[in-house]
């Protein structure tokens, strides 16, 4: 038998979550009840209350209910929220949790989510997530659920949804999970176009002795492995597509924001970093390009997906900003050029193949790097077997050199 948090704004949705605890129960399992309104619960009572939940923080219920500040009394419980899930987690009182709410209740409880780690079965179910939810879910396994109504007041669709929530985090919690491997994690930063380098290295990393973690390099892809590296888990790492620098500079929609590439360079992991795909900016279907770039070159990677062409400009400053992140690296990194191909496109006879504005990105990239740092130019395609291997086997030369060192 689990324990599952159930986690809601209990002044407005009250009923809601009773409904839901009662599925939870159903099934099998305790729960945990955490109210995060601000005003009195309706319809349910507390194992939690509001006032306890905000005492964690240092916080006056009755203040916050006087100010009449939503938002002031939303970041308060939300902080609050954060804090009694982690400590519940930590104290092994949970084994899950689940939450229903519209804007303020889904970024509350989204809060508390992403305090816990990976793994950990995670259920929201909100009005929010039919939009772009890469606020609410951020780098953590949280697993949403269209409410498709509003979560105010059971209905025959409420219901419905709220049932099958309830079976849902139950089903989370009660499945077996594989024993964790204990092999050495290298992560690993892929794109469609840059899916066959990844692919090739991968086995020769595995016959090393490494675990290998792909992240897809969508903006939440690379800040999730970021925040691994972070985390003391990673033993190296191998950046091949840095492609999210493209959308943070230019303003495509799958940017990884100013802090992609700071990880591995602030905790010294030994890294092997590449401008793959650093020739394309990334926008929805067609009719969503924003109007300033009419005039550019396109190319429709599929009906969801339109890649723009990087200018020379626009690659010189790219290879400028990379530099500067490599140059703060405290471990062993090398940059490795694929001169023939930078993606599958880019290389000759292909839609973005343009020279120029490659060897502006490469010359920028090799002039503005630290000198004691390698740079090193292959005359391969970034897809090539020659360059995949190349860029296994210096990573972990990388990785034997950090261990020197230690």
């Amino acid at each position: 038998m689990a324990t599952i948090a159930v986690l809601g704004t209990f002044d407005t949705k009250g009923p809601e979550h009773a409904f839901v605890a009662d599925g939870i129960r159903e099934h099998g399992h305790d729960v945990l009840l955490i109210d995060a309104g601000i005003g009195t619960p309706q319809g349910i009572t507390p194992d939690i209350t509001n006032a306890q939940l905000a005492s964690m923080v240092d916080a006056d219920l009755a203040e916050l209910d006087a100010v009449r500040d939503r938002g002031q009394a939303m970041a308060t419980m939300a902080r609050a929220a954060a804090t009694c899930v982690r400590s519940l987690h930590e104290q092994k009182r949970i084994d899950g949790i689940i939450s229903l709410g519209g804007s303020g209740g889904s970024a509350i409880a989204s809060a508390a989510m992403l305090t816990l780690p990976i793994g950990v079965p995670k259920l929201l179910v909100s009005t929010m997530v039919a939009g772009n939810a890469a606020e609410y879910v951020g780098t953590r396994d949280i697993t949403l659920m269209p409410s498709v109504v509003d979560v105010s007041g059971l209905n025959r669709i409420s219901r419905k949804i709220f049932s099958r929530a309830a079976g849902a985090i139950c089903g989370m919690v009660s499945c077996s999970v594989p024993e964790s491997d204990d092999r050495p994690v290298i992560v690993a930063s892929m794109f469609g176009n840059t899916t066959t380098c990844v692919n090739a290295a991968v086995p020769l990393l595995k016959q090393a002795g490494y675990e290998i973690l792909i992240f897809h390099a969508t903006g939440a892809g690379g800040r999730a492995m970021e925040s691994l590296i972070d985390s003391g888990l990673v033993s190296g790492v191998l950046d091949i597509t840095t492609t999210e620098w493209a959308d943070e500079l230019v303003g495509g929609i799958l940017g990884a924001g100013p802090e992609r590439l700071d990880a591995a360079a602030r905790t010294a992991v030994p890294a092997v970093v590449v401008p793959g795909c650093l020739d394309m900016v990334n926008f929805g279907p067609p009719h969503s390009v924003p109007e300033k770039f009419s005039d550019r070159l396109f190319y429709e990677h599929n009906p969801q997906i339109t890649l723009m062409r990087t200018t020379a400009d626009e690659c010189r400053e790219l290879g400028r900003i990379v530099a500067e992140k490599v140059n703060r690296s405290r471990g062993p990194v090398t940059v490795l050029i694929p001169v023939r191909g930078i993606s599958v496109i880019s290389a000759a006879g292909q839609p973005f193949h343009d020279p120029a504005a490659d060897e502006a990105l490469f010359d920028s990239l090799e002039s503005h790097l630290r000198p004691d740092l390698e740079c090193r130019r292959l005359d391969c395609e970034i897809n090539s077997p020659e360059f995949s291997s190349a860029c296994a086997q210096v990573l972990l030369d990388n990785i034997a050199e950090a261990v020197r060192r230690s």
